[in-house]
């Protein structure tokens, strides 16, 4: 597998290894040894979760609180995305600052993210299934969001203005300034 880091320091794109041939293709979407060994983490992934969606969706911007904070592996089954993470580490050089990579079935490209990002994206096929390996289980209560459509953020979601589907929570979530001035 091919890992790039980002800008963002922490969070990496992934190029598995795809073998084609006439019958279609293989590839290995997780292996611990190359993981740890190429971004030098060792992830305790413990919950796979699978949604669909359909163009103009816009699912985040999201995180889990400590003691619940949650990396997260995500890739494209099938159809397209732009994905996105925003850091908000306390402390981070690169604090409010964000990372979009087009994400689908036919680049294979996977993201890391690490703990202390929002994470979200857009669906820019007719529709998209979308997979998430989670560190961390699920826990309701220690959910976080920021509006994704953020003026502060400025958001590129390849999405035309108006024709964004969102959440009910994720268009009423808090602003980035907001959170400025949380103590989370």
């Amino acid at each position: 597998m091919k890992v790039v880091e980002t800008e963002l320091k922490g969070c990496f794109i992934i190029e598995p290894k795809v073998y084609e041939d006439s019958r279609g293709f293989f590839m290995e979407t997780y292996n611990l040894k190359s993981f740890q060994e190429q971004i030098g983490y060792k992830p305790e992934f413990v919950q796979d979760n699978l949604s669909k969606s359909s163009f103009g969706v816009i699912r985040g911007l999201h995180q889990q609180l400590p003691p619940f904070a949650q990396a997260k592996l995500v890739y494209v089954l099938e159809g397209k995305v732009l994905d996105v993470a925003v850091d908000v580490r306390e402390n981070s050089e690169t604090y409010g600052q964000h990372i979009a990579v087009e994400l689908s079935s036919e680049n294979k490209k996977q993201l890391f993210i690490p703990k202390g990002f929002l994470h979200g994206f857009s669906v820019l096929s007719e529709t998209v299934i979308f997979a998430y390996k989670c560190e961390g289980f699920y826990n309701k209560e220690s959910e976080f969001g920021i509006n994704p459509l953020d003026e502060t953020l400025n958001i590129n979601w390849g999405i035309e203005k108006g024709k964004e589907i969102l959440s009910e929570k994720d268009r009423n979530a808090i602003s980035f300034n907001q959170l400025k001035n949380r103590d989370l």
